[in-house]
């Protein structure tokens, strides 16, 4: 098997240094020209150091404009990983980028001065729920939330097609400053979603009401699920992102108190007979399940979210909410065909009711939420 050498011909005056790479059977040759053009020759060997690199993984192609050590550590911590993205047709099209970049309009960043000083505020006294102005607060529209994921999934579709042109071998400099473009700006554009949503993670935190873990660092886990939850979500759907956020925030302080749970037993106080196989957190959930339930029987009742008549029946029969006759024993939800029977249309018109009043209800409570 040949083997490689790095070959380097010594600098000549005002001339720039010249690296090239050639196998054993070209050396003779390459010496030659090296000789007419500099009257000497001298051969560099790797060292263990980039013979380990070179085993090891990728290695960036000497070139005249190398990579900055910063930029070469970045590289390889993008490509040694998982180029993941959600896929989406727009990616396809032959002006996707001018679609997506170009001919998009501009989205305002969000003001975020006020979450640093809330959040020492926070740490510092005792106020865990905070009062601090949520100034400069961006609300995107359904268009805008789906122009950023958009920008921001297709900045990883190109990472993850610009990976596939690496191969094994070494990186091309300029394949590689493709790269770093293209993972610079999806790191924008996730910054600017989760800045945009800081508030959210603030709302469900409140409500959460979990006094044994501290709320800073109930806040820090809800910024974790944020942004996981920025890298699956798939706007193609047709979902709002603070519906699926919300979600995944909620079960990230279930586990972060199942976890804190789980270690106080680790390290048990003393013996208290009330403490033995307590249902703390079943009670905890219970309560929250009972807020809001009282959360959308208000709604309804009061009517916040302007449902139509029907829509207000089709809810009550649904969910039970409606208040029970003498004549009945218990108040139970109906199925789709028996409210269907009440008001007088199919089940499946019933369907389609029940989930436009539900979203206008969903929609109250994010609105509430982040205000």
């Amino acid at each position: 098997m040949a083997v490689r050498h790095w070959m380097m011909t010594p600098p000549a005056p005002y001339s720039k240094r010249t690296i090239m790479i050639s196998t054993s059977n070209q050396t003779k040759t390459t010496r030659e020209l090296m000789r007419k053009m500099t009257g000497t020759t001298k051969q560099f060997h790797y060292s263990p150091m980039d013979l380990a690199q070179h085993r090891g993984g990728l290695v960036v192609a000497p070139s005249s404009r190398q990579l900055s050590p910063e930029d070469e550590a970045t590289l390889q911590a993008v490509l040694s990983g998982k180029c993941d993205y959600v896929e989406n047709d727009v990616f396809k099209k032959a002006n996707a980028e001018k679609q997506l970049f170009v001919e998009a309009s501009q989205i305002n960043r969000p003001d975020t001065s006020w979450y640093h000083p809330l959040m020492e505020k926070i740490s510092d006294t005792s106020d865990a729920y905070g009062s601090g102005k949520r100034i400069g607060t961006v609300l995107l529209t359904a268009a805008q939330e789906r122009a950023l994921f958009l920008q921001f999934n297709y900045c990883r579709y190109r990472i993850a097609q610009l990976a596939k042109q690496t191969g094994e071998g070494r990186i091309d400099p300029d394949l590689g400053r493709q790269v770093l473009l293209w993972h610079n700006r999806a790191e924008a554009y996730r910054d600017q979603i989760a800045q945009t949503n800081l508030a959210l993670v603030l709302a469900m935190a409140k409500r959460t009401r979990m006094s044994e873990v501290d709320f800073a660092d109930l806040v820090s886990e809800g910024n974790m699920a944020l942004l996981r939850a920025i890298d699956k979500f798939d706007v193609a759907r047709g979902f709002k992102f603070s519906t699926y956020a919300c979600r995944a925030i909620l079960k990230a302080f279930s586990r972060m108190g199942v976890t804190h749970s789980r270690y106080r037993q680790l390290f048990p106080t003393d013996f208290d007979p009330k403490y033995e196989k307590s249902d703390y957190m079943e009670h905890r959930r219970a309560e929250h399940e009972d807020d809001c339930v009282d959360e959308v029987r208000s709604i309804v009742r009061e009517n916040r979210a302007d449902l139509t008549d029907i829509e207000r029946s089709v809810i009550e029969h649904r969910f039970a909410l409606r208040k029970r006759r003498k004549s009945e024993p218990e108040l139970r939800p109906l199925t789709l065909e028996q409210v269907g029977r009440v008001i007088g249309v199919t089940k499946e018109r019933v369907r389609q009711i029940q989930n436009k009043a539900l979203n206008k209800i969903r929609d109250l409570l994010e609105e509430e939420f982040l205000n």
